[in-house]
Formats: structure tokens, C-alpha cells, sequence
């Protein structure tokens, strides 16, 4: 299997290090989920977990929520509420879309908050190693202590600057040696949650908390981190810079996977120009079958717009792939898939081209009623047929998710109370 690894710039053979490949995606700040975009990044992972574990690997995935974060901190008042409440509400409506969309879960599913203890122990290694300063009860990462920052996200460093303050950097903060520089631990700001630490109550900073959880789930180094296309910079940059200064590892992770942002309306989604599209409204009207098809068709490394148009059309072909996988032959000769088969998995070996392994599935669909009208057989065939559907997280003619996909997320559920 071919990867496009975002930190080489190259498709590379993917060899895990052993037969479980241990894989982290990046999860939810949980206000206002789940949208299309969400939806993309989450399905494209499931889609290469069902394809790892078709292939014969034994899949060890972790997927974070980042429970405290200024966003939700920010976000509770306005919605009179606290950003506890805030974030569980979210995380479970979250994890309902997912349910709904049959997506696997994942086998650990940390929150910040759980993981303050490593979070701290963190920071005061990185401290002793030079990497990281206290100052004012805060604790900085000291990038141009760091000569490899910038491997991951190839920005040259005069241009880091303004990419970082979009997207939550505070470059006048008068505790700062540098302005690249990023937080470790935040001193507690008035009317704040805060927790103990050798530096006075604070709270982490963003990136070290997904640094904390990998490490706490599987140690130093991973098979494959991923996420949206958006964290490369910088959250996925200074995770790398902090965690192989805490390891002493000459790597995170083998392969960094990035899915591609989802547009509408000419703009990315997002929740500050107010184009979302939610999973929840569109389940309203599409099968999860429609919507799962209509996200496969979509190359999760390239960016695309959203168009009803397109998702009314998987609609259409849903209804072609369960009638093949119902059809009935007859007892003539049997139907050939091998083709289809070796066409299937190719595709999906190549960077995960999920848009031509769905193409080839429904040419399949077509192929399997003409042979069905024939009265050849057609058993072997839909059975594979359907084994490669449910790669791409469909469930046609069954009703519901998988068993395992709604009890798996339900365990998570009972985490997090919403009353």
C-alpha cells in the first residue's frame, strides 16, 4: 500500500512496525459538530482502518477531544452553560453522527482533562532539556531551540509568523521570548478553569495535549498521524517539535496523513463564515449510505465543494448497489469478480483512492444485474461485492450501523453525561 506522507512530499510504501499499526487522528473541539467537513476527515480514516484490517492488519487507532480549549471556554457563556457541559453535549452529538454514519470507533478516545498528570510531566522534561522556558507561571516551547521545526509543514520560517497568528497564536504576549514561540501551560486567566502545576494553576496549550495523549496511548513513535489538512501548521508542527524532544526519537510518526478542507458556497466550512452543512441536517433527508457514497467519491487529499447535485446522484446509485446485492441469478454459470476485485483493491492501495474504488463498485453493481437478469450465478459475487461495500463504511439492504459500531461509540458515550 502507497501512502502520501505530507512531511516527505512522496507516495511511500507504508510498512507498519509490526502487524497492529497504531494510528492517531486527531479529533474534535467539541462546539457545534458535526459538519461536512468533520464528516470527510473521520470517514476517509475509517475507510483505511476497514481497508488496513481487509488486507489483514490489526488496526489500534486513538482519536483525541480536546475538551479544553479557549474555543470552548470562549463558547460556553455565550450559550449560558459552562465549558464542561459545553464540551460534552458536543462530544455526544458528535459521536451520534458517527454512529449514524457507521463509522468504526476508535479503541481509545482520551480527552485533555484526563491526561493533565502526562501533560505536566511533559513540560517540566521539555524545560530541563532546554526546548521550553517558564515565565509569568506559563511554559513556552523555544522554537529556534528546535533547528527541524518546519519539517512537517516545509513554510519557510519568515512566513510561520502570520500563518501561526490565524490560527491562535498571540505574538504580543509580553511573556514570550520570541512570538513563534508556543504555550506548553497557561497561566490561569481570571474566571478560567484551572489545574495545579509546578508553575501555578493553569491550564495546557493546545498542541502539547495530542502530544501527551499519543504518548500515553502508545508511547513514542506511531504508524500513521492523522487529521485535517488544517493542523499541519501548526498544531501538527509543534507536536513533532515537542515530542521528539521529549523522546529522544529521531521521529512521531511514519506517515502524516492530511485530509483535504470541504468547501461551500466558494469558501471553506467553518463556523465563522456561517456556510456549515451538518451531518444531522443532511441524515434528514439522505441515507447514511447516500452520504458515506457521496464522501467516498471524494479524494481525501484534495480539497472540493459541496454540491447538493452530486449527493442527490449517490442517492440514485445507492439504490442500484443494494438491488445488485439483492438480485437474484439463477444457476448458470458463475459470475467472474476477480477483475473487479483486483481493480477495487489497487485503488484503494494507491493513497487511498477511495473516488475510483467506488466508481469500480458501482460499474460492478451494473454488471452484477446483468448478470443476475441472465440467470448466471451470482452468489460468490455479491458476497465479495458486499465485503468491499462495507470498506467504504456501506451497509446497503442491512438496517443500521454495525453492531460493533454503535456499541463501540457507546462505550465512549458513557463518558461523557450530558444531563
Amino acid at each position: 500500500m502507497k501512502l502520501y506522507n505530507t512531511q516527505s512530499r512522496e507516495l511511500e510504501h507504508f510498512e507498519p512496525q509490526n502487524k497492529t499499526v497504531r494510528l492517531y487522528v486527531c479529533g474534535i473541539t467539541p462546539y457545534d459538530t458535526t459538519h461536512l467537513g468533520h464528516a470527510a476527515t473521520y470517514c476517509a480514516f475509517d475507510v483505511l482502518i476497514r481497508f488496513l484490517e481487509y488486507r489483514g492488519a490489526t488496526v489500534n487507532y486513538a482519536q483525541n477531544v480536546t475538551d479544553i480549549d479557549d474555543d470552548t471556554i470562549r463558547e460556553a457563556p455565550k450559550r449560558g452553560t459552562n465549558w464542561k457541559d459545553l464540551g460534552n453535549y458536543w462530544t455526544a452529538h458528535f459521536m451520534r453522527d458517527m454512529i449514524a454514519l457507521n463509522v468504526r470507533p476508535p479503541n481509545h478516545y482520551p480527552r485533555a482533562t484526563e491526561t493533565i498528570a502526562e501533560i505536566i510531566e511533559f513540560d517540566k522534561a521539555l524545560i530541563e532539556k532546554g526546548c521550553a522556558y517558564e515565565s509569568g507561571g506559563s511554559v513556552y516551547f523555544h522554537v529556534n531551540a528546535y533547528e527541524k521545526f518546519g519539517q512537517l509543514s516545509h513554510i519557510p520560517r519568515e512566513e510561520m509568523l502570520a500563518i501561526a497568528n490565524e490560527r491562535g497564536n498571540f505574538p504580543d504576549d509580553p511573556k514570550k521570548r520570541a512570538p513563534l514561540d508556543f504555550v506548553l501551560w497557561q497561566a490561569q486567566a481570571p474566571g478560567e478553569p484551572a489545574w495545579d502545576s509546578p508553575w501555578g494553576p493553569g491550564r495546557p496549550g493546545w498542541h502539547i495535549e495530542c502530544s501527551a495523549m499519543n504518548y500515553k496511548t502508545f508511547g513514542p513513535t506511531i504508524d500513521i498521524h492523522g487529521g485535517g489538512a488544517d493542523l499541519v501548521f501548526p498544531h501538527h508542527e509543534c507536536e513533532i517539535a515537542q515530542t521528539v524532544n521529549f523522546t529522544g526519537e529521531d521521529y512521531f510518526a511514519k506517515i502524516w496523513m492530511h485530509a483535504a478542507m470541504v468547501g461551500y458556497e466558494g469558501e471553506k466550512m467553518s463556523k465563522s463564515l456561517g456556510n456549515l452543512v451538518m451531518v444531522s441536517d443532511l441524515l434528514k433527508t439522505y441515507t447514511p449510505d447516500a452520504i458515506r457514497l457521496f464522501l467516498a467519491k471524494h479524494h481525501y487529499r484534495f480539497p472540493w465543494e459541496f454540491v447538493h447535485a452530486e449527493l442527490d446522484a449517490s442517492r440514485a446509485q445507492c439504490t442500484q448497489l443494494t438491488q445488485a446485492a439483492q438480485a437474484m441469478g439463477g444457476d448458470g454459470n458463475a459470475m467472474d469478480f476477480q477483475y473487479a476485485r483486483e481493480h477495487f483493491e489497487n485503488a484503494l492501495d494507491n493513497d487511498l483512492d477511495s473516488p475510483r474504488a467506488a466508481a469500480v463498485l458501482c460499474e460492478f453493481a451494473a454488471s452484477l444485474l446483468e448478470h443476475a437478469d441472465a440467470r448466471r450465478d451470482v452468489r460468490d459475487a455479491q458476497t465479495w461485492f458486499r465485503r468491499a461495500a462495507s470498506i467504504l463504511g456501506l451497509r446497503l439492504d442491512t438496517f443500521g450501523p454495525e453492531a460493533h459500531v454503535r456499541e463501540g461509540w457507546e462505550r465512549h458515550l458513557n463518558r461523557f453525561p450530558t444531563e
